[in-house]
């Protein structure tokens, strides 16, 4: 599972069960801290989640800033808090990449709104997973 850590919304992806391809799941509208928890919470437990993917937002520069900080933080408090393991991962551009593949598409405005940070997680979770097959691990083993 993967999620794009918004201030309104979280988006969420899944993997297929060979871990190879990653899905938008649909986002969840935040409202507290232990309401995104039981609700990411019911989805992992739904679909056997073993690892929680969480964006984090980096500067254009690479450097690390305050929502950064903030991302840190979440993935922390979730992972504790649902008792698996969650896993930071650049989520450069990929709201930006998400949007213009809607786009071409053909998806209206509207319906980019509603999917966007799905689609971007499921972009997170992508890379996630092709980094993990380029390194020849698997997520059982997977060092942090």
């Amino acid at each position: 599972m993967a999620i794009d850590l918004g201030d309104k919304r979280i988006g969420i992806a899944l993997s297929d069960p060979s871990w190879t391809i990653a899905s938008g799941f649909g986002v969840i509208k935040r409202s507290s801290r232990q309401s995104d928890f039981d609700k990411i919470g019911h989805i992992a437990e739904e679909h056997n989640v073993l690892r929680i993917i969480v964006g984090l937002p980096t500067l254009l520069s690479g450097e690390e800033g305050t929502r950064a900080a903030w991302a840190r933080d979440y993935a922390s408090s979730l992972s504790s808090a649902l008792g698996i393991q969650a896993r930071l991962w650049d989520e450069s551009l990929t709201t930006v990449d998400a949007e213009a593949s809607m786009r071409e598409r053909g998806y209206s405005q509207n319906r980019r709104r509603e999917r966007v940070d799905s689609v971007a997680a499921a972009f997170i979770l992508q890379s996630y997973l092709e980094f993990i097959r380029s390194e020849g691990l698997s997520l059982e083993n997977e060092d942090s």
